[in-house]
């Protein structure tokens, strides 16, 4: 399965999807929440990542990932995301839902008051929308915490 890497660029006055990579990948599409950190990982080495770092994987229905966006690159305790920069991206290649990762340097990966922020705003602006967000995983080294696993989504 060929995986694509995505970002957005502002054309005139639109802002618009451009493809700066993709790799294959041999593994099953993630069905999982273990699966799924261990597909980021393998692709961008979030678990061992200094400061933290958010990506999404736009998925379609057949939970087959549309493509991996990076969100933003914070300092060792904190990254911003924003509903805005989420969903712009999900709707420009037509996902059916997303996976809202970032990881925790410390490795410790207890959610923290922010985190927990963070999933509520994104979950709401989801079901606005009609993109629901799946889960938000926190990534540490060796360790995860799957908000949908820990009945958080």
């Amino acid at each position: 399965m060929k995986v694509n890497f995505y970002d957005t660029r502002v054309r005139g006055n639109r802002t618009v999807l451009v493809k700066e990579g993709s790799v294959d990948y041999s593994a099953e599409p993630p069905s999982s929440p273990e699966s799924a950190v261990k597909m980021l990982n393998q692709l961008t080495s979030l678990d061992s990542r200094g400061e933290e770092n958010c990506y999404i994987i736009a998925l379609n229905t057949r939970n087959r990932p549309l493509g991996i966006f990076f969100l933003s690159k914070g300092t060792a305790s904190l990254s911003i995301v924003g509903p805005r920069e989420t969903f712009l991206r999900a709707l420009l290649i037509g996902a059916t839902h997303i996976i809202l990762f970032h990881n925790h340097p410390s490795s410790i990966c207890v959610p923290s008051r922010d985190d927990i922020t963070v999933t509520e705003r994104i979950k709401k602006a989801g079901e606005l929308i009609g993109i629901p967000l799946t889960d938000h995983i926190i990534v540490g080294k060796g360790d995860y915490y799957s908000f949908r696993e820990h009945g958080k989504l």
